[in-house]
């Protein structure tokens, strides 16, 4: 089995690169990855990405902001440290909701940092792992994973019949910034 890891396909055009995602799927070819330096409306449906389920985390990292605001406030003030101020009830809901709205938007952004941190490892302090610098700037990059398609010559031969500018073998994962 040969070093090559992965057959890069470089294209100047973004419909360029749509039409070679088309070729290697009539062909069989499973793509590995797409890389591009602005978002490109419908790839994610092409490349068969499945829907984000942010919402949903989103939605339980609010409400367990709106929870721990609501049990730190009543267990404060209702509970531990019971004032009369005014003739006011302990109990005032309304008092309650900036702080509660605070921390549901708090607990949410805080929530979805740390799990976009954790699904596409760009922790602090790591170096980011790109396949083609050039795909940051202008452009737009097909990569394809050569130790499970074996036909590398028909590959080169699709990406190139599609409009690639270079096609090139990878042997190292990741290229590095340094």
């Amino acid at each position: 089995m040969s070093n090559i890891k992965y057959i890069l396909g470089s294209f100047g055009d973004p419909d360029e690169m749509m039409h070679g995602i088309e070729k290697l799927q009539e062909n069989n070819i499973k793509i590995h990855d797409v890389y591009t330096p602005m978002p490109i409306h419908g790839i994610e449906a092409k490349l068969g990405v499945k829907r984000s389920r942010l919402d949903i985390l989103a939605f339980f990292c609010g409400i367990t902001g709106t929870v721990s605001a609501f049990a730190l406030i009543y267990l404060t003030s209702v509970v531990d440290w019971r004032n009369n101020i005014g003739g006011k009830p302990a109990f005032a809901l309304p008092d309650f909701i900036p702080i509660m709205f605070e921390l549901t938007i708090l607990f949410t952004a805080f929530g979805l940092v740390l799990s976009y941190y954790a699904s596409t490892h760009l922790f602090p302090g790591r170096a980011p792992r790109v396949m083609d610098l050039r795909a940051t700037d202008d452009r737009f990059i097909i990569a394809v994973d050569a130790q499970i398609n074996a036909e590398h010559s028909k590959i080169d031969e699709l990406l190139k019949d599609a409009g690639a500018i270079e096609v090139k073998h990878n042997e190292r994962k990741y290229v590095s910034y340094e």
